[in-house]
């Protein structure tokens, strides 16, 4: 059967390029370079799968062990074609562009069936990986484009891009041949490397090959160039295998399938292993730019030594003029056969003899004529005479000669092996169709030639079994006006399903994002043309299209329309085409003008002026203009009317400019919280008055006329005076002061006297029924905190109502927020005074459980003298000492616990639920109990509750940098206190009993959230009695815990070692995993600056430069984070940690940094004369060659932390729904853990993000953003607490000031 259809075209590398009905070269929307293939569609049934000749292999697309031949020093001369080229089909873009803005022309009536689809949250996720919500919200950027690889497709586009999908490819392998006494005859090296490559698959259509090779690899092949057009993300890539495939991803795909992308003539076939050589053969490549899969294809076929034509004309011949004895079919195979004989007697019998093409038995199996002739000609047996006898003058066809010893005779013998194989291989898919042969028996081939279609299609993932068909509605099948859409996003119609068509036009507008409102446009199409045929459209694809509409995608003629709205056009108002010559600024122009026309028609102003605002940006976004975006943004307003702005201000319309001016700074100082809608409406009458004046005043901030007019901003905050070394108590009273909802609640406490404090009666059953820090709690403590809130609320009452820059809190207010009631207690029982006088027998026994002995250990051995708590560091999870503060022993770490325990006791801990449980709480430094670790009930109520006696004390050390009220604790220890007292004073005895995750409170409703703790063993060796220890459990948290390294570390990477560690219990280490199950909307970051050195047994304060942002995303350390996900990053993160160890090792340390000192060295033993020492050039080349070894390992390591950390944020660069802001900012400055200076900085929310206020003790300024996020490398002014706010929640009101002004006028 042959294809009219089809032809081919020699190359000058001797490959015919083919050409079809629907041409299937490269095609690429405007204004890119870079190609979208375009084949026509395809639902050819695939068939059984076959193996290449050989041994058959697991993976990859070659099945053929490779021997390399003998290299010759001959060159092989290549096949010229004799053949007509025939002429590409034109580009199908141009015929389809023209209409791309029809369906856009009824986008009114379609988006309001659009509109009534359903709500987003109801949208299937479509399993794509690699997006950026950024990225594709500024898909206009010019700079995406040079990162991203452009345009792709998916694999059945590629199946059919290989080859023409009407063709099939075919594996060939031989048999062995019947042994020969030839000394000329060929080896079974010979045929089998007469088969171009083992990657080369037969077209008995082209009767060619196509050089075809997949495989999943890291490493690309052998380029020629660097591409035009960038490379996929190489560290993306390599992530991940195969997109497609059973255990390729077993945490669920990440991608729907592959997404290939096309580079032309990018591989030189010969530089493979095992190289391609029969002359010069370049190869287009496809990568997948999501795994690890490339594919390799010889753009056009491989010809065969019988051109393809000839093979049509000899068969179509003998097809119409059949033998008497055969069929038709019969005759083909016949004549076919003979050729394959006179071939194989050429080669295997060495027959010399020349073959007389006149006598019967010749011209009745083969006949003779042109096509004949050229056929023979093309093997390489030339017309000519024969040679001896009495018919010397007959016609004969003249062996060639195949004596591997010349250069003629090893061509020959070449060609015809090729020629040999081809034929072997035509004849054998021939003779496979159903037709009848009736009598006739062909003769047995030696060549073997199976479908590789199933092969190749599985290889890439465009297999049946991996992609489905059959789901096109029947109305589509064959909608020939459908076919560019389809191809434009990469797929073909047969393949359709909803997730496929989201997926493919998801996968473009990542990879092509300078494009994506032409894939916008033919998604489009395909749906809009499903509504218009009555067909029902997915749910899930009706929200993919309301998605893609929210966030602003247009189509060409929504763009033609915007256009047109600003004036633009022949016909507009300007009167002048929008085309590259128009600059920015003209085109803003051209928007305030039209804007300023249509206050004209006062009915329609407000549509018109909308519609406005929509073509502007349509317009910016498809220019790439930033300038024109921020006009948009600054000057767009709400869509107030004329009389809405002039009613704002509260002026007529016939006010002077200077009087408006005026009583617009009026309005802005009396209503400072609608500064901006103030704003908007004097930018409304600046265009309706069409005054400069107000536009330049609007722009400066300074009256052109008047000089200078400047907007009073609301007053300052208030400062707070020191009482002595308090400075880091009143950054954490400054702190609450701006959180609303704290001020709001402790200010119902202000004023109250101590006979109001008191009055409030509760029963000891009262007190039973109410926990705080997960423990009951004394009348005394009641007391005690009611007193603490009473104090602070008369401090915010000062704070807002005072004209003094600064305020002097109470002594008794800082003592209550210092010292806590367990503090209190252990110095009164020094004294041998204790106050119970405020408990009764039920509160003494029940209030909190016994402490274990080792609760307060004796200073630690590698304490340093007179260091006590920690002011920079909470407790460290590791045992690291924190920052002096008092004179106090430190409390011990868990592991300290553990193993004081464990010594204190003959028998081991006991490894049970309720010790892991304790462990866990404690060993992740848990701020969702009080500063004391015995706050918290871990043990069973069973238990005696005799308190055992307290270990004796040592005497306190005293010092100068000792704060006034003695024993004190760091500022998270004082902020658990002081939120302790306030949750405790704001008790309702009269209500519910509370509990730990009683939400009631504000103090747990601001800071506190959950977190799911597990304790897994590291190694499945352990034995039984670790392996039960396995536990999990879920507890409250206020803060969380970042220890600071030294380089290349940001707030992600301390996260990380908080929620993932591994920690030692009972002589074993195990695996402490920790997960968020509910984030609060206060989120606090403390960094643990207190570093512990223990060779010289001194603590010290770690200034490492931690960098973190003004935003900071939570979503990788949720517990309903992707497993997939949570998985990749504990593996990039273990070899993270890996590689900043060894460079830690190489520049920290006792003799590190080891480079400087080798070079040191090297230097001074090369200069140095003062000692008379023996020259060892040897040695000093040694220690500089060391040198240079440790400086490259160095850079190694230092690349491969970089490019490592870069993976790790990669994976979770798409999960930006638990974002929260930065807010506040705690500094300590100083070089010693024991002392310093304390000041903090507080974002002024939430009318004013962008600006910042430092609170410095009395002193309260404003500073720039870039000072609260500056690289403090090698200063002594660092980060120990940040202070994050959840997105969109409106907790913070930092400045809280009272205006009497407001007071007067409304009196």
């Amino acid at each position: 059967m042959t294809h009219e259809s089809s032809s081919s075209s020699s190359s000058p590398s001797g490959l015919r390029h083919r050409t079809s009905a629907a041409d299937k070269r490269p095609q690429t929307p405007p204004a890119q370079s870079r190609p979208i293939p375009i084949p026509p569609a395809t639902s050819r049934k695939a068939i059984d799968t076959a193996t290449f000749y050989g041994p058959s292999r697991a993976t990859g697309s070659s099945h053929t062990a490779y021997i390399p031949p003998e290299r010759s020093p001959f060159i092989e001369p290549e096949l010229v074609m004799e053949e007509e080229p025939i002429p590409h089909d034109p580009p199908a873009w141009s015929e389809t562009t023209t209409n791309w803005g029809e369906p856009s022309a009824e986008w009114d009536t379609i988006t309001t069936t659009v509109e009534s689809w359903g709500e987003q949250s109801a949208s299937r996720k479509v399993a794509i990986d690699g997006r950026d919500d950024k990225e594709e919200l500024t898909w206009f950027d010019p700079a995406l484009r040079a990162l991203r690889p452009g345009p792709g497709l998916l694999p059945p586009l590629l199946a059919d891009m290989l080859h023409d999908p009407e063709h099939a490819l075919y594996s060939v392998s031989t048999k062995p041949h019947t042994p020969s006494t030839s000394s000329h005859a060929p080896s079974a090296d010979e045929v089998r490397t007469a088969i171009p490559h083992p990657n080369a698959y037969y077209c008995k259509d082209h009767n060619g090959w196509v050089f075809l090779q997949w495989r999943s690899s890291t490493v690309l092949p052998p380029l020629i160039r660097e591409p035009e057009t960038p490379f996929p993300d190489q560290a993306r890539r390599k992530r991940t295998t195969s997109c497609v495939g059973e255990g390729e991803q077993p945490f669920g795909p990440a991608n729907l399938t592959h997404h290939w992308h096309l580079y032309e003539n990018a591989v030189d076939a010969s530089k493979l292993n095992p190289p391609y050589t029969h002359g010069k053969l370049l190869l287009n490549l496809y990568l997948c730019c999501q795994c690890s899969m490339y594919c390799l294809v010889s753009d056009g076929v491989i010809p065969g030594v019988i051109p393809t034509s000839l093979v049509d004309e000899f068969t179509r011949d003998k097809l119409s003029h059949p033998a008497v004895d055969k069929t038709p079919r019969a005759t083909v195979v016949a004549a076919w056969e003979t050729i394959l004989t006179i071939l194989d007697n050429r080669l295997w019998r060495d027959e010399m003899r020349a073959l007389p093409i006149s006598r019967a038995r010749f011209r009745g199996k083969v006949g003779w004529g042109d096509a004949v002739q050229k056929v023979f000609e093309a093997i390489g047996f030339p017309l000519g005479n024969l040679s001896q006898g009495e018919n010397s003058a007959e016609p004969a066809l003249q062996p060639p000669p195949i004596d591997p010893a010349t250069l003629e005779g090893k061509t020959s013998r070449s060609k015809l092996l090729r020629a040999w194989v081809e034929v072997g291989a035509w004849l054998t898919i021939y003779e496979k169709s159903k037709d009848s042969l009736q009598d006739y028996n062909p003769m047995v081939l030696l060549v073997k030639a199976e479908s590789a279609r199933d092969m190749y299609q599985t290889g890439i993932g465009a297999h049946v079994s991996q992609i489905t068909r059959g789901l096109l509605p029947i109305p589509l099948q064959g909608y020939a006006e459908l076919d560019p859409s389809w191809r434009i996003l990469g797929m073909t119609p047969s393949t359709y399903s909803w997730e496929l068509l989201a997926f493919a036009y998801l996968a473009q507008c990542r990879c092509d994002p300078a494009n994506t409102m032409v894939y916008f446009t033919h998604l489009w199409t395909i749906v809009h043309t499903m509504l218009q045929l009555g067909l029902n459209v997915p749910q899930d694809l009706q929200t993919v299209i309301t998605q893609e509409r929210s966030r602003f995608r247009f189509t060409p003629g929504d763009l033609a329309d915007a256009v047109k709205t600003l004036g633009f056009g022949r016909d507009g108002d300007l009167g002048v085409e929008l085309d590259n010559d128009v600059d920015d600024d003209f085109i803003a122009q051209a928007w305030r003008s039209a804007r300023q026309r249509a206050w004209q028609n006062p009915t329609d102003a407000s549509i018109t002026r909308a519609k406005l605002n929509d073509a502007l940006r349509l317009v910016a976004e498809f220019r790439g203009s930033d300038k024109l975006l921020k006009v948009w943004g600054d000057e767009k307003g709400t869509g107030m009317s004329p009389e809405t702005a002039f009613s704002t201000l509260e002026v007529p319309r016939d006010v002077d400019e200077t009087m408006l001016l005026t009583v617009y700074s009026m309005r802005i100082e009396d209503q400072p919280s609608q500064g901006e809608r103030m704003r908007e409406a004097l930018s409304v009458i600046a265009e309706v008055t069409n005054s400069d004046r107000l536009r330049q005043f609007l722009t400066t901030g300074q009256d052109p006329g008047d000089g200078i007019i400047t907007n009073t901003s609301p007053e300052m905050p208030r400062g707070l005076n020191q009482l002595g070394n308090t400075c880091y108590l009143n950054s954490l009273l400054q702190y609450f002061y701006t959180i609303k909802d704290l001020r709001e609640a402790i200010a119902s406490l202000a004023h109250a006297d101590a006979k109001t404090l008191d009055d409030s009666k509760f029963t000891d059953d009262d007190l039973k029924r109410h926990r705080v820090g997960g423990r009951l709690v004394t009348r005394r403590e009641i007391a005690r905190s009611r007193k603490f809130v009473n104090l602070l609320a008369e401090l915010f009452f000062n704070m807002e109502y005072c004209e003094n820059p600064a305020i002097t809190p109470e002594i008794e207010l800082a003592k209550l927020a210092l010292v806590t009631t367990q503090d209190e207690e252990e110095d009164e029982a020094d004294k041998a005074g204790t106050d119970s006088s405020n408990d009764t027998d039920a509160t003494l026994v029940d209030d909190m459980p016994p402490r274990p002995a080792y609760d307060r250990a004796p200073s630690s051995p590698l304490q340093s003298p007179g260091s006590a708590g920690s002011v920079l560091g909470k407790r460290s999870r590791d045992g690291e000492e924190g920052m002096d503060v008092d004179m106090s022993p430190p409390v011990a770490s868990p592991t300290e616990r553990v193993e004081m325990a464990k010594a204190a006791s003959p028998s081991p801990p006991p490894h049970d639920t309720q010790e892991a449980a304790e462990f866990i709480s404690d060993a992740v430094a848990s701020s969702s109990k009080l500063p004391t670790p015995a706050d918290v009930e871990m043990k069973d109520e069973s238990q005696s509750n005799k308190a055992p006696p307290l270990p004796p004390r040592k005497p306190r050390q005293t010092e100068d940098s000792v704060m006034m009220f003695g024993r004190q604790h760091d500022v998270s220890e004082c902020m658990d206190n002081c939120m302790f007292q306030i949750e405790t004073a704001l008790l309702d005895f009269q209500g519910m009993a509370t509990s730990d995750d009683d939400k009631t409170s504000p103090v747990k409703r601001l800071f506190y959230g959950k977190k799911r703790q597990r304790l897994t063993s590291l190694s499945p060796t352990d034995d039984a009695r670790h392996q039960s220890s396995i536990h999990e459990k879920e507890d409250l948290f206020s803060h969380l815990h970042v220890n600071v390294a030294d380089e290349g570390f940001d707030i992600y990477d301390g996260l990380a070692r908080y929620f993932d560690d591994v920690v030692e219990l009972g002589g074993q280490k195990k695996r402490m995993e920790v997960s968020l199950v509910d984030l609060p909307p206060l989120l606090q970051i403390q960094l643990q600056r207190v570093q512990f050195n223990r060779e010289t047994q001194q603590a010290y304060k770690s200034q490492a430069y931690v960098k973190f942002g003004e935003t900071v995303y939570m979503d990788r350390f949720l517990d309903s984070a992707s497993p997939e996900k949570k998985a990749r990053s504990k593996e990039i993160q273990a070899e993270l940690t890996a590689a900043r160890d060894r460079v830690q090792r190489l520049t920290q340390g006792k003799h590190a940094p080891f480079a400087p000192a080798l070079a040191n060295v090297a230097d001074f033993l090369s200069k140095q004369t003062a000692i008379d020492l023996p020259a060892d050039d040897a040695l000093v080349t040694s220690l500089q060659d060391e040198e240079k070894i440790v400086t490259e390992k160095l850079r190694v390591e230092r690349e491969r932390t970089a490019r490592l950390k870069q993976q790790l944020e990669d994976i979770w660069k798409d999960d930006t729904s638990a974002a929260y802001e930065l807010t506040s900012v705690f500094i300590h400055r100083g070089s010693s853990p024991s002392w310093g200076h304390y000041f903090f900085y507080s974002r002024n929310l939430p009318g004013h993000p962008n600006s910042w206020f430092k609170y410095n003790d009395s002193d309260v300024s404003s500073v720039s953003k870039d000072e609260v996020l500056a690289d403090t490398t090698g200063s002594t002014a660092n980060p120990y607490m940040l202070v994050f706010v959840r997105k969109d929640c409106d907790a913070i009101e930092t400045v809280h000031r009272f205006n009497p002004e407001t007071v007067e006028e409304g009196e």
